[in-house]
């Protein structure tokens, strides 16, 4: 209250709007006192004359009679008179009800200037919070390009300054941190490729030596062995890479409408030659009209790793289900694989990068199901995972 000096202004107002009003009631009612008490002299003076012409009665004796206690009220009452009600002079009847009708319209426009002017703060205290409010949700939006206008040195001006305080402290850590983005993404394609140029350098050099005449079965399974490593190096490096990528948003995903039954499609062809491996079966059942707005490319990429994980953990010449619904909230995407139960501590951390949950899968680096995750955040979606009675499901649901 100390600081509020807008507070502090209108407080001052409505003290001498109500120091005003006060001050005019008290003449009115001044006034009312003096109009009836003159009628009532100027009567009592009438009488007096009267008297004193017909009767000839000592002035004395008529001060006396007026000011004795000696009243007789059954008079009045013959003439329907109330005293208590009504005055003996009809004049100040009239006056008496005039000044009642001046009074109470007096203190019913006092009570209206008090609420216009109750009415009046509020209203430009409500506006001043609802443009604070609107700033506070650009601020939410990363619109740190918003200015606040000054206002008077009172508790919401206060609440103003400090908020312009934190939009530069915010913008400037936005764009320090669009800067850093942009290092740290130079700097992972810097050290992607420095991981890739001598990894296909060593390729190249297993393959030309695969290709020898008479080799060694020995060398031959323990080149192999290094090829099939370099191989998920470079796996991990990329796959790395996006998701690095992906946590940092330095990646722009295109949303438009696709098909999702041409996602589905063209991650199965991705998966194919593994199926062909454990001879498995993918069918797809369910809505195949069913749109999403997504970027194809990346969800492609992430349905891709969430198949290529149930197959892998899927019994040899068994099937993988993948059934597709909709409604009117989101579009669903169930993925159903055949085989090793899943434990609560394994779906706890499933989606945690390089986790194992099956020992036996040497193969596995254990990023496919993070970055798979990641894309479908990134598409305004969730994904869960179900266990049980030797089915894992993956449910993937995009929202409209």
């Amino acid at each position: 209250m100390k600081n509020n000096l807008k507070l502090k202004k209108y407080y001052l107002l409505s003290l001498i709007v109500s120091l005003t009003l006060s001050v005019t009631l008290v003449v009115l009612i001044s006034l009312e006192n003096k109009s009836l008490t003159k009628n009532y002299n100027l009567a009592i003076v009438s009488i007096i004359n009267n008297v004193k012409e017909k009767y000839h009665i000592e002035d004395n004796e008529l001060i006396n009679i007026l000011n004795s206690n000696n009243f007789n009220e059954e008079f009045l009452k013959k003439y329907s008179i109330d005293i208590n009600e009504e005055s003996v002079i009809l004049k100040n009847n009239s006056l008496k009800n005039y000044f009642n009708y001046l009074n109470f319209a007096f203190i019913f426009l006092s009570l209206l200037i008090i609420i216009y002017l109750f009415r009046l703060y509020f209203r430009k205290r409500n506006k001043e919070l609802n443009e604070i409010t609107n700033y506070l949700k650009e601020l939410n939006n990363q619109n740190y390009s918003l200015k606040l206008e000054s206002m008077s040195e009172d508790e919401l001006s206060k609440l103003r300054d400090e908020i312009y305080k934190t939009t530069v402290m915010l913008k400037e850590t936005a764009i320090n941190s669009k800067k850093d983005k942009l290092e740290l993404k130079e700097s992972l394609e810097n050290i992607t490729h420095q991981l890739k140029t001598p990894l296909t350098a060593i390729l190249i050099t297993v393959d030309n030596i695969l290709d020898e005449e008479n080799l060694d079965i020995k060398k031959e399974e323990a080149l192999r062995s290094i090829k099939r490593e370099i191989n998920n190096m470079k796996f991990l490096i990329t796959n790395l890479l996006k998701l690095s990528k992906l946590e940092v948003n330095m990646i722009e995903f295109k949303s438009e409408p696709h098909n999702l039954i041409t996602i589905i499609n063209k991650a199965i062809l991705n998966v194919s030659s593994l199926c062909d491996l454990k001879d498995i079966k993918i069918i797809v059942k369910g809505k195949n009209k069913t749109t999403i707005n997504c970027d194809k490319d990346w969800n492609v990429e992430a349905i891709t790793n969430i198949l290529k994980n149930a197959i892998e953990h899927s019994k040899k010449k068994s099937e993988v289900l993948i059934n597709l619904e909709e409604n009117n909230l989101y579009s669903e995407v169930k993925i159903t694989n055949y085989g090793k139960v899943l434990s609560s501590e394994d779906k706890k951390h499933l989606f945690e990068r390089f986790y194992h949950y099956d020992s036996s899968l040497k193969e596995s680096i254990g990023i496919g199901l993070s970055l798979a995750k990641a894309i479908i955040l990134k598409s305004n979606g969730t994904i869960m995972v179900d266990s049980k009675d030797n089915e894992t499901t993956f449910i993937i649901r995009y929202f409209y």
